[in-house]
Order: C-alpha cells, then sequence, then structure tokens
C-alpha cells in the first residue's frame, strides 16, 4: 500500500505588496492563518530521530509541536495550546525566533523534506502558533502552567542585559522557580532586539507582549541601569546567588579611512537605534531625530546592513549597499536580501571603500572605492579572498552607514576585578558558560562576538541549566 503523497512545495506565506511596505515600517511578511498552517504541517515527515531538532540551538521539538498542530485540526484553540506548550519547554519567546531566526541555516537546513523539494517551513509555523495563542488568549491561560511556584523560591538570579541571551535565561530561570531581576542599561528592554532590529522583520507590540510574557513568569526589569557604572558587579554578587552577563555585542567597528569624521556618516548602530528607539520610524508623529539625505551608501553585506538599507528606504532616500566581495558571500538572509531588492535597494559588489569625500560643509558628498578581484583560494570561513586591483571608483553619497561589524562593550569587563576577556574584548567562559569569577555566568555576544539571536537564546537556555547547577550544589552540606 502505497504512503501519502509528498507535496515537495511549501505552503507560501502572504506578504504585504512592495508599493505599499516600502511607504511604511509595516511588517512584510503577514505568516499563516490556521488552514494554511496546518495544511503546511501535514507536510511533516516526522523524522524520528529528527535531524531538525539538532539543527536548533535550543532544541525545540519541531516534530512533536508540528504534530499537535495537525492532529487537533478540527479544533484550532486545542491544537495551538498544545503546540504552544511543546515549544515553550524549549522556548519561551517564539513570536520572536519565528521571525527572526535564519531557520534556512540552522533547523530547515537538514529537514528531510529538503532532500525531495522544500523543506517544511518551521519558522513560519512556529510564529504561526506564537500569534494564535497570543490573539486568542491561549498564551495567557498557559502562563498559569510555566508559573508555579509550590516549591518556593529557589534562589536569586542578576541578569544583566536584556537581549536575546539575557531575557533566555531569565525565562527558563523564573520557570525553574528562581527570583530572577534583570538590569537593562537602556531606557527600554530587548536589546538588539529593540533598537537593532526594524519594525518590518519584527513589530515592538511583538516584542513587548513576548517580554510582557516574562514579567507575569515573575522576572523583574529594572532600566536605566549601567552595571559597572550605576551598580557593580560585585554588588550584585552580595545581593544575588549568582549573576548572568548578556551584555550583547553593541560596539561598532569604524573604518579607519580617511573622511570618517565627516557629517551623515553614521554606524548602523546609531542608525538603527535612532530609527526603532527614539521612533524615526514614526515620522512625522515623533519628530525625525534623524538627518539622511537623497543618496544613502551601506558600507556591509549582513542581516544589520540590510536592516540599515531598508530603513533608510522608507525613510525616503535612493540606497545602494556596497560590498567588498561577491553577492555569494553575503551573510544577510535569502529573505532579507530578496525583500532589499524588491523595494528598490541597488547592489554593488567587489567595492573596499577607502576614503569619504566631503564637501564645503563638512558633510559627506561622495565614497572612493578600490574595485577588488577574488581568488580562486578561500579563507577560514570559507570565502574566496580578495585583492585590491589598483582601480578606483567614487560613487555620490550624501548619507553613509557603516554596517561592518560590532565588538561586545567593555564597561562591565574594566570595571570588574578578575574577569577575564580574550583579546577581542569577548569574556573567557567555561564549557559550563560560567566566567573566571565564581558564579557570574556569560552568554550571546558578550562571548560570541556578534552572533544570531538564536545562538544567543542558547547560550541563556544552556547558562540557566549550569546556574540552577551551581545554586544547588553550592547549597549542599559540606
Amino acid at each position: 500500500m502505497a504512503g501519502p503523497k509528498l507535496i515537495k512545495e511549501r505552503v507560501p506565506t502572504p506578504e504585504v505588496p512592495v508599493e505599499e511596505r516600502v511607504k511604511s515600517f509595516v511588517e512584510v511578511n503577514l505568516g499563516y492563518d490556521f488552514v494554511s498552517a496546518v495544511k503546511e504541517a501535514e507536510r511533516c515527515l516526522q523524522c524520528n530521530p529528527a535531524p531538525c531538532i539538532q539543527g536548533c540551538p535550543v532544541h525545540i521539538n519541531i516534530p512533536g509541536f508540528i504534530k499537535a498542530l495537525r492532529e487537533n485540526a478540527e479544533s484550532p484553540e486545542e491544537a495551538v495550546k498544545n503546540a504552544l506548550r511543546i515549544i515553550w519547554d524549549d522556548n519561551t519567546l517564539p513570536a520572536i525566533t519565528g521571525r527572526v531566526c535564519p531557520q534556512e541555516e540552522q533547523c530547515e537546513a537538514p529537514c528531510v523534506m529538503g532532500k525531495a523539494g522544500e523543506p517544511i517551513n518551521i519558522g513560519k509555523l512556529e510564529r504561526f502558533v506564537a500569534d494564535y495563542a497570543r490573539k486568542h488568549g491561549i498564551e495567557k491561560e498557559l502562563l498559569k502552567e510555566f508559573t508555579s511556584t509550590e516549591n518556593g523560591v529557589k534562589g536569586k538570579v542578576a541578569v544583566v542585559g536584556s537581549g536575546p541571551a539575557g531575557l533566555t535565561c531569565a525565562g527558563e530561570l523564573a520557570k525553574m522557580g528562581y527570583k530572577v531581576t534583570i538590569f537593562e542599561a537602556l531606557h527600554k528592554p530587548g536589546g538588539v532586539l529593540v533598537y537593532g532590529i526594524p519594525e518590518f522583520r519584527l513589530p515592538k507590540e511583538i516584542l513587548d507582549r513576548e517580554i510582557a510574557k516574562l514579567k507575569e513568569l515573575g522576572v523583574e526589569i529594572k532600566l536605566d541601569h549601567i552595571v559597572g557604572k550605576t551598580v557593580t558587579l560585585e554588588e550584585l554578587l552580595e545581593e544575588y546567588d549568582a549573576v548572568f552577563i548578556g551584555t550583547g555585542a553593541g560596539t561598532p567597528k569604524l573604518l579607519n579611512i580617511p573622511g570618517i569624521l565627516l557629517d551623515r556618516i553614521y554606524t548602523s548602530n546609531e542608525f538603527l537605534t535612532r530609527i526603532n528607539l527614539m521612533k524615526a520610524y514614526k515620522f512625522p508623529e515623533y519628530d525625525e531625530p534623524i538627518s539622511i539625505g537623497k543618496k544613502t551608501i551601506v558600507i556591509g553585506a549582513g542581516n544589520t546592513a540590510m536592516d540599515a538599507a531598508r530603513s533608510a528606504l522608507r525613510m525616503g532616500s535612493e540606497v545602494t549597499i556596497a560590498y567588498r566581495r561577491g553577492r555569494e558571500d553575503m551573510t544577510a538572509r535569502i529573505e532579507e536580501i530578496k525583500h532589499a531588492e524588491e523595494e528598490g535597494v541597488k547592489f554593488e559588489f567587489f567595492l573596499n571603500p577607502v576614503e569619504f569625500i566631503g564637501d564645503e560643509n563638512g558633510k559627506v558628498k561622495a565614497v572612493k572605492f578600490e574595485k577588488m578581484r577574488p581568488l580562486e583560494e578561500r579563507d577560514a570561513k570559507g570565502k574566496r579572498k580578495i585583492v585590491g586591483t589598483g582601480e578606483y571608483i567614487t560613487l555620490e553619497a550624501d548619507t553613509v552607514i557603516i554596517a561592518i561589524g560590532l565588538e561586545p562593550n567593555k564597561i562591565i569587563s574594566e570595571e570588574a576585578t578578575g574577569l577575564k576577556t580574550n583579546p577581542d574584548g569577548t569574556l573567557v567562559v567555561d564549557e559550563n558558560l560560567m566566567t573566571s569569577i565564581p558564579g557570574v555566568f556569560a552568554g550571546g555576544d558578550a562571548i560570541r562576538g556578534e552572533a544570531t539571536v538564536i545562538l544567543a537564546m542558547g547560550d541563556g537556555k544552556k547558562a540557566a541549566k549550569a546556574i540552577d547547577e551551581y545554586i544547588q550544589k553550592k547549597r549542599l552540606p559540606a
């Protein structure tokens, strides 16, 4: 007897038309409805063992939540509730990860269906479950199952930073029964999720709700607290059983070339912070806290470069992304590159900036590039090495955004005696993510350098388990 017919193509998700989305910061992808989500879920082969689970940094039971979704297709609320319960066992922030994870490189990459056709659209299914649960009150009902305090408070933990690593660590510890306090330097929680990712990829209302969910789990968030200045690490250790550092990588890398101090040259960090955190995306409802010209050049080719380019375009500028390598070496997600191209962002490859040229008023007016040539030899990351050709080209630009990477900030490491760091500023940790100071753990970009949201969340989850083991072991009688 023949098995069910394989459906090779994904069920597509609708998107806001290009001509509409370039005029605003509305979310581009509209996601699945229940019928289309179930239809996509039915494509899953329910592999055992499941390679998709191993591809996920937080090891969500992907076949499990997909099975729950399609097994109760006649009862949407029951299906979503069961699916969300399974997801929450491993990931308390699915509305975020379903939107910003590079699923195509992680859980979807080893999907067996991908060998016969297109892999299961795991990210969009995860997002659907989270969104449907929020809109229909299922999330609030399910939270009661995860907020049991029958066994009392197990201990107190301080989390430094409210980015993806910190939020995940806090959520996992709260579910275990710990009293958790997050210390955030900015006036809004979320870290890179709030200041670095635009509305069209991660709406602020979604992020706010995910963070509110942690508060319902009992997590306290103290804003405007710079650990290392407002409060020291030593003071935290006096009050808390353990500390987790998830301060991310918030220090932008700069280009050491002539003209770097000209006006209207921004780092992507400053540009996106002004757009996202200072609400330039709501202009003219809010005064626009950024000056942008008619022609913008973005230097870089990662997700941050795409976010900056697409934001500048929505602010009314003509945008070109300039990258010193070729298209195949771009690190941005395929979906983000596709959206950028659809919206009118132009791409120039094998151009390395060598000088910013200014006008008589001290504003940038052009960028001089050297043309690069690729070699067959590859570097440690598998990218083709490039060399200069000695040929130059100048492109007009009255705004430049530098998006070539970020490094960890050093406020805590400079303040805390005994906190060891690597030459690049990342914190030194052991296999359990404990730093050189007993009881102080770290994860995310603070130990990796600039990486993905989901890798930071994986560190947060691993650290929470290690913190629990550390505290319980410390309390055992000698």
